[in-house]
């Protein structure tokens, strides 16, 4: 049996690596990116100078070699599903027995005018950190559209090269479509202090073309006009199936798969960025473009393919990030807008760069949910107290075993006791300081 991957990032690359664990299948990884498979998440950090290209690859080249994983560079123009058989821009066609779609993203763009010129980039692959570095000496001001986490690691990366840059934000605050108000504005404020123009409320109308193809300027909906020589596309991504979409093939923004990770056609499977669930499980998004779903779909279609059936099962929703200095943590339920049934507590340190928030139940009492900036907390103990639906009280009592943060810092936790009793008129007092043998005692229980 021939197994077919097409797309060399974190869900195909581990879809492989676990077919080769599984079973002694002919596998084929084809991508036009790049030869080997590389940290996506590490981009930035080639940029700013912390890490060389070859610091990002997780495997030597040798390795695709000995585990008998033949890498293929070419282009796919299009896929014969009825003919088994993928079409390359130029070299011969791949033959497949069982396929698997891991495209990813692309960029999102809408329709404006001058997106498609030179110097106009997002930051999903190796190309654009090329585009980015090509264009960045003599760079006077760069714009970016958008204020995701992909738009503040790019403003990272000009800034952590004294480019000047302009963010443009459509909503009253950094991120408000995900984060709650309180951290929301602790980021915008944050963005603020390192010196980026950051720009809220604010949209783009147009990019403006020197006379060589080439962004010369932006105008905004405000009608403000910006000179700059690059623009940043970071306003989101969709799944990378453009070139799927007149195929048998069933797609909604996704390629439409079941709980196994298959399509509509027999052999065909699709995952990571690119495939949208067609009945999430409850709290999740039917696409996640996130690094650690990637992962988990391709090691369970390995599985399928490998004849042992297993649903696609992604638990209790995390996710991290890096915003400038601050970390963010997020584990559970952390809405934006609390919805009726749920009650939080919040506490900010007095320098603003630093807050916790647990999310519980209001009439059962179980927690449901953190959200971390600038404090770590373990995964394991969190996703435990959510999983095993503890009472808030209990988890207050014993907020030391989550905190993750290096021996000296200073602890927060009986912070959330003394916010939690002033708001009930009870009582309770911190247990659990930190310590890794009752971490690991109670992960034990």
């Amino acid at each position: 049996m021939h197994v077919v991957i097409l797309g060399n990032g974190i869900s195909g690359i581990t879809a492989a690596r676990f077919l080769r664990k599984l079973g002694d299948h002919q596998i084929t990884v084809v991508s036009s990116e790049t030869e080997f498979f590389y940290s996506r998440t590490a981009l930035m950090y080639i940029y700013m100078g912390h890490m060389r290209f070859e610091d990002t690859k997780p495997y030597e080249d040798w390795f695709w070699k000995k585990n008998r994983i033949n890498l293929r560079n070419a282009h796919i123009q299009s896929i014969d599903f009825s003919g088994k058989k993928l079409i390359p821009a130029s070299g011969e066609s791949i033959s497949y027995d069982k396929l698997i779609l891991a495209t990813g993203s692309a960029s999102n763009k809408f329709g404006w005018s001058g997106q498609d010129l030179q110097r106009v980039h997002g930051l999903y692959s190796y190309q654009d950190l090329e585009a980015m570095e090509k264009y960045s000496a003599g760079l006077k001001r760069a714009v970016i559209v958008g204020g995701g986490l992909i738009g503040i690691e790019m403003a990272e990366m000009f800034h952590s090269r004294h480019i000047p840059v302009t963010m443009l934000v459509r909503e009253k605050n950094y991120w408000n479509n995900v984060l709650p108000a309180e951290e929301s504005r602790m980021v915008s404020r944050h963005i603020l202090e390192h010196g980026i123009d950051l720009r809220l409320s604010e949209e783009l109308k147009e990019i403006h073309d020197n006379g060589q193809g080439e962004a010369c300027a932006i105008t905004t909906k405000s009608g403000a006009k910006i000179d700059c020589g690059f623009v940043g596309l970071t306003a989101g991504v969709h799944p990378n199936i453009h070139f799927l979409k007149d195929d048998a093939l069933e797609i909604d923004r996704g390629i439409l798969v079941d709980k196994n990770l298959q399509t509509n056609l027999e052999d065909v499977y699709a995952i990571g960025d690119c495939a949208q669930q067609r009945e999430p499980l409850p709290g999740r998004r039917s696409i996640e473009a996130i690094w650690y779903t990637g992962r988990m779909m391709g090691e369970t279609v390995a599985h399928n393919i490998m004849g042992n059936p297993t649903a696609y099962d992604p638990g209790i929703w995390f996710n991290s990030a890096k915003f400038l200095d601050i970390e963010y943590q997020v584990y559970g339920q952390a809405p934006n807008r609390l919805p009726d049934e749920m009650d939080t507590l919040y506490w900010e340190h007095s320098d603003g760069k630093a807050s916790i928030r647990i999310n519980y139940h209001k009439y059962q009492g179980q927690v449901l949910g953190f959200n971390l900036m600038g404090i770590r907390y373990r995964h394991e103990v969190c996703e435990k107290w959510i999983r095993d639906k503890r009472p808030v009280e209990e988890v207050l009592q014993d907020l030391g075993l989550a905190n993750f943060d290096p021996e000296f810092f200073e602890e927060y936790e009986e912070k959330m006791i003394e916010l939690y009793n002033q708001k009930t008129g009870k009582k309770l007092q911190l247990k659990s300081k930190r310590g890794l043998s009752k971490v690991l005692s109670f992960l034990k229980t």
